[in-house]
């Protein structure tokens, strides 16, 4: 096993697969198909203890803010080629969880984290509106304040889990004039008065991970929901995303390996002019490259969690992980699906869902363009 797993991890690991086999794998069709993953499937996620590992366990956790535990879930979604419900499990523990944990105070802390553990509570967070992407200062989505309640308006789009969520984290101009020091974030919860679910959007790729419209007319969110102080919302949000996106360049990594295995058992027994398609010059050269890309991609990531749990890494060095991690899942999944010819193109084979499942990861979590902003930025500081 990788030198930065240790026995306990291997457990771990050992254990959620067995979990993935019985209980997500078999539904993984009916889930596509539907475009949405079983709420039950979070509960017995939580039961098994693959939620809420950093919750603390006086809310039910596992107490432990190893990042290797979210890191080996990654690993085996991408491996067994989970599709989208494993995106949503992701989301769930990687990047909603911890805003959560950080910033509730005791009494939010109290009310929600034993849920989140459990899966009872599914969470999400709403940034992106129809009108602004990765520039946050353009958000319009307005809450005022009025007495011991915030007047939430506005829209969200692309809110992953945005159908099966219970508590969501909606970032909101409470001083409309004051750029990214106006922002805060609001917890709205199911079923508040205003609060509205849009359509489950229709993907390329992705599809059982509920991603979702949303909207919120005058829904009245009480000041109780406020997650941290007022005005902080956009440095809280920093705080999260080097996590974040090493989450998906580590997919990205763990899906290029799981690319590579499943096209090196094909060429092995797909034959074409009466021998094995392995046995093709140009197959062993693209197989050679791939097999280098991803195994001097291994190191640097696996670097970048050792730092993440030390509280080390940079921002920069985060998106790194995500701009080759996911770029290297488009890659490998691309030259992969070409090995497989026509039957690439196929659902039959896994390696023709991945390779659209792995088109959104070079958008999500900021795009790779911003990424390389951020780098350039810090190489010419």
């Amino acid at each position: 096993m990788q030198p930065i797993y240790d026995d306990t991890h291997d457990l771990f690991r050992s254990s959620f697969r067995s979990w993935v086999d019985a209980e997500l794998l078999p539904r993984r069709d009916e889930f596509e198909e539907a475009g949405i993953m079983d709420r039950e499937l979070y509960r017995s996620a939580g039961k098994h203890g693959f939620l809420g590992m950093a919750v603390a366990e006086e809310h039910g956790g596992g107490g432990s803010d190893d990042f290797r535990f979210n890191a080996i879930i990654a690993e085996e979604l991408a491996e067994t080629g989970a599709g989208g419900g494993g995106l949503g499990l992701t989301l769930h523990n990687d990047i909603t969880t911890p805003y959560f944990i950080e910033y509730c105070d005791d009494e939010q802390a109290a009310r929600w984290l034993p849920g989140i553990a459990s899966g009872e509570l599914v969470t999400a967070i709403a940034m992106t509106e129809p009108g602004t992407g990765s520039d946050l200062a353009g958000v319009a989505s307005t809450a005022v304040r009025d007495g011991d309640e915030y007047v939430l308006n506005g829209a969200k789009t692309f809110i992953t889990n945005g159908i099966n969520s219970d508590l969501v984290i909606v970032v909101a101009k409470t001083k409309p004039e004051g750029g990214h020091d106006g922002m805060s974030l609001l917890v709205v919860e199911r079923g508040m008065d205003g609060f509205e679910r849009g359509r489950n959007l229709d993907k390329i790729g992705q599809h059982s991970a509920d991603t979702a419209e949303l909207f919120f007319s005058d829904v009245r969110v009480p000041a109780t929901n406020l997650l941290g102080e007022e005005g902080r919302a956009f440095e809280y949000l920093s705080f999260n995303l080097a996590q974040e996106r090493l989450s998906i360049g580590l997919y990205g990594l763990a899906a290029a390996k799981a690319a590579l295995g499943w096209t090196v058992d094909y060429v092995k027994e797909r034959t074409a002019f009466g021998q094995p398609i392995a046995r093709f010059q140009n197959t062993k050269f693209e197989l050679a490259e791939l097999a280098t890309e991803i195994e001097v991609t291994t190191p640097f990531i696996h670097q970048c969690v050792s730092e993440l749990n030390a509280d080390q890494l940079t921002p920069a060095k985060a998106a790194m992980a995500k701009l080759w991690g996911s770029e290297l899942q488009g890659r490998v999944t691309d030259r992969c699906l070409q090995l497989f010819g026509g039957y690439g193109y196929m659902t039959e084979y896994p390696i023709g869902p991945a390779y659209v499942d792995a088109r959104i990861t070079r958008i999500y979590g900021g795009t790779s363009e911003i990424m390389k902003t951020i780098i350039a930025k810090d190489v010419l500081a």
